[in-house]
């Protein structure tokens, strides 16, 4: 069973289209949704969870249709953190012990511990990074088997974006654990991610194991002549100087005699964007 099926969604908005998205997420593993802001990130993510109608497609999670008893086997953090404003920690466990039925209580404790959380502070009064990791404590402390993650890293500095990778890492070292997480830190999903999938305004460019993207696209340097020589589909996104052109190239399509050169996915992100713009 996959954690995640996504199959042609659609859904239309004035000025945008989410454009027959298709993705899987196998289980055990962690997706890195990638876009622009206005890419379909949230869109995606707000179908999936049930928030928003979508005009067609199939989603499938945990091999289910949405429903209220599937959702206590998700994890969710969003970017707009749900909770109310004049709560603690204390309110705050309470009330998600009468939420899902998995809680635990423990776990939820000791991710207060851990994230040096405090006890008799308003929600009111936290920092961005202390709502953004209390969010994620809520999300990893009642058994979830799937979480979805909507920009966890946005606005919050290296050394609490790293801290939540390393937490996200240990959540998926059991197999039956899975992740759906979005952002633009691009550099995040390369440390954690198994899968990418990259959305450029409603559509999706690609969908692939990292390690297959890192080993697949290469960057070289050539003339536009022997640019105009490749098969147009071997280029990827390209940058033009004076005296020569910097290409991401699909290293398949290409003759042996080019010298290539390893790229990020960030790179591969950015030169594929400015090629469809």
């Amino acid at each position: 069973m996959n954690a995640l099926e996504i199959k042609d969604l659609t859904k239309e908005y004035k000025g945008f289209k989410l454009d027959n998205l298709s993705l899987t997420l196998p289980t055990g593993c962690i997706m890195g949704l990638i876009g622009e802001n206005g890419a379909g990130k949230s869109t995606t993510i707000n179908s999936i969870l049930g928030l928003k109608k979508y005009d067609h497609g199939t989603i499938k999670v945990l091999g289910q249709d949405m429903n209220a008893e599937l959702k206590q086997d998700i994890g969710v953090v969003l970017d707009e953190v749900g909770i109310p404003q004049a709560l603690n920690i204390k309110n705050v466990r309470s009330v998600m012990k009468n939420i899902y039925s998995n809680w635990d209580d423990k776990a939820f404790g000791d991710y207060v511990k851990k994230f040096s959380l405090p006890d008799n502070k308003k929600f009111s009064d936290f920092s961005k990074g202390m709502k953004m990791k209390l969010a994620i404590a809520i999300a990893l402390s009642h058994n979830a088997k799937l979480l979805i993650l909507d920009e966890p890293t946005s606005g919050l500095d290296p050394l609490v974006r790293d801290e939540i990778i390393d937490i996200l890492n240990d959540f998926t070292r059991d197999e039956g654990h899975s992740i759906l997480i979005s952002s633009h830190i691009v550099s995040d999903l390369e440390k954690l991610c198994d899968y990418i999938a990259f959305l450029h305004k409603g559509k999706l460019m690609l969908c692939e194991e990292k390690d297959v993207l890192l080993e697949r696209y290469r960057f070289i340097n050539a003339t536009e002549e022997q640019l105009s020589e490749l098969d147009p589909d071997a280029i990827k996104g390209k940058k033009t100087g004076k005296f020569s052109t910097e290409a991401i190239v699909d290293q398949k399509l290409i003759p042996a005699s080019f010298r290539t050169a390893p790229i990020t996915i960030e790179d591969l992100f950015v030169f594929m964007a400015k090629e469809e713009n």
